[in-house]
C-alpha cells in the first residue's frame, strides 16, 4: 500500500495535532518539508534544492548507494533480534575495533548516541563502584533522563531539572571567549590551564566536599552544541591523567564528530595525540548514515567488570542484520571513497578562506575555529567586548535558506555560532558557494551598524 501524499498546510496540520509540540524543528518559522536528499543536497516539496551543511548524520552523503543497497539486500533476507547469532554484527564489531587503539577492544552495539551514553555511565559506574560524574559547561550527550542531568546544554536552560549533587560542570575549553582566553595567556599551555580547572574541581568539589572519588569524566572530542568548541592541545593528555589519579574513567563521545571527520584521524579524541586513550568510546549518529545504530567499545577490564554483575545484558534491535550491514557498508565507503581525506583537504580550505575573512570583516567575525569538515564561525557586535550578535547570526541562518538555498545552524551558549558539519562529500566548489552567501551577509551586518550609527 502506497503511503499517501500530503499538501504543505495537511503536514503541518497533522504535526500540530498529533506530535508533541516540544519536538523541534529547524527554521521554526518557515520550517522545510524535505521530501528527497541526494549526497550533500536535500530537495523540498517543489524540488528546490538546498546544499547541506547541516547534515553530520549523512555521514557519506544522503543516500549513497552502496549503504541503501546493504540495507536494502539485508533487509530482504533477514532482521532479526541481535541475541541469535549472525555474521553482521561480528564483522561490524571487528570492523569499529580495528579502527581504535589496541586497548579498546570490546563492543555493546544499542541504538543511538543517548543510549550509547547511557550505557557508558552504567559501565562506568560498574568499573569504578563510584557515582561522581565531570562533564563539561554546555554539553549535550543525549536526552535520556540520565544524560540530561549530565548535559548543561539543557540544565542551564529555564524549566530544566535541576542538576543533581554527584554530578559536577567543569567549564568549557573554549579559549576564544571562555573562563580563560589565550589573549590573557599568550605564552601559556591553554589545554594545561583548562585541565587544572578539572583537577580544582575533583579536589575541592568531589573530594573535599563530597568525600568521594570520581566515577566519570564525559566530554564530547569536538564539542558541538557548545558553539564548535576545538579541544586545545594537552587538555584531554591531562584531564584524563587527574580523573583516573581520582579514581575515575574517561568516556570520549564520538557521537557527533567520530568515523573520520576530523580530516586527520578516525576519532577526534585522537587529534591530542596517539598516547590520549579513553576507557570508553561512544558512537552513533554517522555511523549509519541516517539509519539507528550506535555503539560503545571499551576496554577488557570494564568490560569484565560489567560481567561480573551476573545481569545479562542485551538489547533487542541493537546490532540487528540490517543495522550492521549499513555501519560496514558506511565505513567502507570512508575508506574506499577516501572521505577523511576530502575532508581534511575541504576543511582546510574553508577554514582559510574564513580566516581571510574574519581579517577583512574583525568587527562582525569574531573567532573561527575547526578540523576538517567540523567548522565554526562565531559573530560578535564588538571586537574588544566580545558581545555576542546572537539576532543577526539568526538572520543569517534565516537568510541562506531563504536568498541562497544553503541550510547552515547555529550554536553555542549565545547562539552566537555558525556551524559547519556537512556530508564528507562536501566539496570545494560547494565551500565556495557558502562562502560567497557568508561574505555577502557579514557585509549586510557591517552596512547595517554603519547606518545605524
Amino acid at each position: 500500500m502506497e503511503i499517501k501524499k500530503l499538501t504543505f498546510t495537511q503536514t503541518i496540520d497533522l504535526r500540530n495535532k498529533y506530535v508533541g509540540k516540544s519536538c523541534e524543528l529547524f527554521y521554526k518559522k518557515s520550517p522545510l518539508k524535505i521530501v528527497r536528499g541526494q549526497a550533500q543536497y536535500l530537495y523540498d516539496q517543489d524540488g528546490r534544492e538546498y546544499l547541506d551543511c547541516i547534515n553530520n548524520v549523512a555521514h557519506v552523503g544522503h543516500c549513497h548507494p552502496d549503504v541503501v543497497k546493504a540495507g536494502v539486500e539485508q533487509m530482504q533476507q533477514l532482521n532479526t533480534n541481535s541475541r541469535f547469532l549472525h555474521d553482521n554484527l561480528v564483522i561490524c564489531a571487528e570492523k569499529i575495533v580495528s579502527k581504535m587503539p589496541e586497548s579498546l577492544s570490546v563492543c555493546f552495539f544499542v541504538n543511538s548516541g543517548s543510549e550509547a551514553n547511557d550505557l557508558a555511565i552504567r559501565l562506568a559506574r560498574q568499573h569504578t563502584g563510584n557515582t561522581d560524574i565531570i562533564t563539561l559547561d554546555h554539553a549535550y550527550h543525549g536526552h535520556l533522563t540520565s544524560l540530561i542531568d549530565i548535559s548543561p546544554y539543557k540544565l542551564n536552560l529555564p524549566g530544566a531539572p535541576k542538576k543533581p549533587d554527584h554530578v559536577h560542570v567543569a567549564p568549557v575549553p573554549d579559549v576564544y571567549r571562555g573562563k580563560i582566553r589565550a589573549e590573557d595567556h599568550p605564552e601559556e599551555d591553554m589545554g594545561k590551564l583548562y585541565a587544572l580547572e578539572v583537577k580544582k574541581l575533583i579536589d575541592e568539589n568531589v573530594i573535599e566536599q563530597r568525600g568521594q572519588k570520581v566515577c566519570a569524566y564525559i566530554a564530547e572530542s569536538l564539542q558541538s552544541c557548545g558553539g564548535q568548541i576545538i579541544l586545545p592541545h594537552n587538555y584531554l593528555r591531562n584531564v584524563y591523567k587527574y580523573v583516573r589519579e581520582a579514581g575515575g574513567v574517561c568516556i570520549a563521545d564520538e557521537v557527533q564528530v567520530g568515523f573520520g571527520r576530523s580530516g586527520t584521524h578516525y576519532w577526534a579524541f585522537q587529534l591530542d595525540g596517539s598516547d590520549v586513550l579513553p576507557d570508553i568510546v561512544t558512537v552513533g549518529k554517522p555511523m549509519g548514515n541516517g539509519h539507528p545504530v550506535a555503539a560503545v567499545i571499551t576496554t577488557e577490564a570494564v568490560a569484565r567488570s560489567f560481567e561480573a554483575t551476573g545481569i545479562q545484558y542485551f538489547n533487542t534491535y541493537g546490532g540487528n542484520p540490517v543495522s550492521c550491514a549499513i555501519a560496514i557498508s558506511v565505513m567502507n565507503v570512508v575508506d574506499n571513497e577516501n572521505m577523511m581525506e576530502n575532508a581534511k583537504d575541504v576543511g582546510e580550505y574553508i577554514l582559510s578562506e574564513l580566516k581571510c575573512m574574519q581579517g577583512k570583516f574583525p568587527d562582525v567575525i569574531g573567532d573561527v575555529r575547526g578540523v576538517g569538515l567540523f567548522i565554526g564561525v562565531e559573530l560578535i557586535k564588538d571586537r574588544k567586548t566580545k558581545t555576542p550578535a546572537t539576532v543577526e547570526t539568526r538572520e543569517v541562518v534565516n537568510r541562506m535558506k531563504d536568498e541562497e538555498g544553503i541550510l547552515v545552524s547555529s550554536d553555542g551558549p549565545d547562539v552566537n555560532v555558525i556551524k559547519l558539519k556537512p556530508p564528507m562529500v562536501f566539496s570545494k566548489a560547494n565551500a565556495d558557494r557558502f562562502l560567497r552567501a557568508l561574505k555577502k551577509m557579514v557585509s549586510d551586518i557591517r552596512a547595517q551598524r554603519y547606518q545605524l550609527l
